[in-house]
């Protein structure tokens, strides 16, 4: 799919810092029925909104990106040989809210073709925020949230995963709803989008990857249900890759 131009997208949501210690296992601690890791390297990237970012700069994408200040780190103990993680440590801290002098200033220098919102549920962006998005923006309010109420409104595609759906206090109309399902695809509307069948090395990051593609395909086409296609090919291009896995332009614009 090529862009006819460059897009430009606000994204706002938390970042974190993604580390992975990695080292061999063999053998079994005599002190505890726990696995001994012989450490060997570390490697760290952004995540969360930050690899959605990068996504959609892989589409050509310019990227406005408000997120917060104080740090969030993700730290993943890896089995090297086997790719195996044997344990994830989160420190996150206090997160400072979005400040509204932030998006005012964002609105206020430029013009957006949408909204992307990267919302884990973390204290950064309240319920209210969302629907202030929505309420406000003329153009698509694209969400990927943690929260349990959500609400509905002509110009918003909330997407969330299987087990976030299973979890929702308040359900939005299901036009404005796209649920992940993982190997089966995507669902929206009543109708099942299925995904293609890959070897599945990782799943971190894929929602985020699956969000970029979306964003991009529908402002290309205008239309969710040949969006939803394109971003399900996304993300199973990232499941195949260990770690969040930002697409080449090149596998990014052959989508």
């Amino acid at each position: 799919m090529q862009q006819q131009r460059q897009y430009k997208v606000l994204l706002v949501g938390e970042t974190c810092t993604d580390e992975y210690l990695y080292g061999d296992v063999e053998r079994i601690s005599p002190e505890a029925p726990v696995p001994i890791l012989k450490y060997h390297t570390t490697e760290k990237t952004l995540g969360m909104s930050a690899n959605v970012k990068a996504n959609l700069e892989s589409f050509g994408i310019f990227v406005n990106h408000i997120t917060n200040k104080k740090p969030i780190l993700k730290t993943r103990i890896v089995d090297k040989s086997s790719n195996q993680q044997l344990l994830r440590i989160d420190d996150e801290g206090t997160i400072d809210p979005l400040r509204v002098s932030e998006v005012k200033a964002a609105f206020l220098h430029m013009q957006y073709d949408a909204v992307v919102i990267s919302d884990y549920n973390k204290g950064y962006l309240t319920d209210n925020d969302l629907e202030v998005f929505c309420q406000n923006f003329p153009g698509p309010v694209f969400i990927d949230t943690k929260k349990t109420s959500l609400f509905s409104c002509p110009n918003v595609f909330f997407k969330i995963n299987q087990k976030e759906f299973d979890r929702l206090l308040k359900k939005p109309n299901k036009e404005n709803l796209i649920v992940t399902m993982g190997e089966r695809g995507a669902s929206y509307n009543d109708y099942i989008y299925p995904s293609q069948k890959v070897n599945v090395f990782d799943v971190v990051g894929a929602g985020d990857t699956f969000l970029a593609g979306l964003v991009y395909a529908y402002l290309a086409t205008g239309d969710i249900t040949k969006a939803i296609p394109v971003a399900n090919k996304a993300s199973a291009i990232a499941v195949q890759h260990y770690g969040c896995y930002t697409l080449t332009k090149e596998e990014a614009m052959g989508l």
